[in-house]
């Protein structure tokens, strides 16, 4: 068994094509393709299930694929810390993150961090807080900035908690909340309601603090985005409870500030067995003391 083999199994499962991995490890199709065959044989079991528009993959791939990717991250891991004892930190870092993050500037960040460390290959991609968290997990990610308490964190991932964000009711202009000097999450559970889909950290957030409330409430649409779900309140499809930050941005609302609504945690997170020299120079930039709660 091969580091490229593992390297185009996983290529072949995040893209699920033959194709685009082979685009992805800058090799002819039928060389990734005779090595994953290669692979299977070894292996004595078919680790994708190729059809005409789409590989999948098997049960017995999905089993394989964790390691896969521990294996590669371990020896990028290595790579890392050799040359990083040179005094020059090198590799790749791969960032997740929610949308949108009001907590650190990440654009200054990335510019701060590019210009210590040039040599280091940054990804970025937002996703929802379930999806990130299982993509640290995977060794997809190195680190992600998500909206989760440390106390929710699975096994395996350890955090640094770096705002506490409160939360504020949006309203359409002219609705009866629009000029409260203050509304709850009982008063809010009166009306129609848009939010966030289930898996991004604001939903899991938001039907905790409906249930602690014992208030039980109806989600009439729900928003694959901040700015989707700003429109659909505009529109007088529902109210809203999204972070302070986000609703002062919101000009198409009007935002309420909430009495009972406890503040959600903003933190980054990656794998509990260790960060890579990549990531622990970035988690460098990022404040080490604890936020005071408001």
């Amino acid at each position: 068994m091969e580091l490229r083999q593992l390297s185009y199994a996983v290529a072949v499962a995040e893209t699920g094509s033959f194709t685009r991995a082979a685009q992805r490890c800058f090799v002819v199709q039928s060389a990734l393709s005779h090595q994953i065959a290669r692979l299977e044989g070894e292996l004595g079991v078919r680790l994708f299930e190729r059809g005409s528009r789409r590989v999948r993959v098997t049960p017995a791939g999905e089993s394989f694929l964790g390691p896969a990717r521990e294996a590669l991250a371990a020896v990028e891991r290595a790579r890392g810390e050799a040359v990083a004892s040179g005094g020059e930190v090198r590799g790749a870092l791969r960032i997740g993150t929610i949308t949108p993050l009001f907590a650190v500037d990440l654009p200054d960040l990335l510019a701060t961090y590019r210009e210590r460390h040039p040599a280091v290959r940054v990804t970025l991609h937002a996703s929802l807080v379930r999806d990130l968290v299982q993509q640290v997990r995977d060794n997809v990610c190195d680190l992600a900035f998500v909206d989760t308490g440390p106390d929710e964190l699975p096994r395996g991932l350890t955090g640094r908690a770096l705002a506490h964000e409160d939360l504020a009711a949006i309203v359409p202009h002219g609705h009866p909340l629009a000029g409260a000097e203050r509304t709850t999450a009982s008063r809010l559970a009166e009306e129609e309601m848009v939010d966030m889909p289930p898996g991004s950290g604001i939903r899991r957030h938001n039907d905790a603090v409906f249930e602690a409330a014992g208030a039980t409430r109806a989600v009439a649409f729900e928003a694959g985005t901040m700015t989707l779900l700003e429109q659909l309140v505009a529109r007088g499809l529902g109210v809203g409870l999204v972070p302070a930050a986000t609703a002062a941005r919101m000009t198409a609302v009007t935002s309420t500030p909430t009495t009972d609504v406890p503040p959600r945690t903003v933190q980054v997170v990656w794998s509990a067995s260790g960060a890579s020299p990549a990531a622990r120079a970035f988690l460098d930039l990022l404040p080490e003391h604890e936020p005071e709660t408001p």
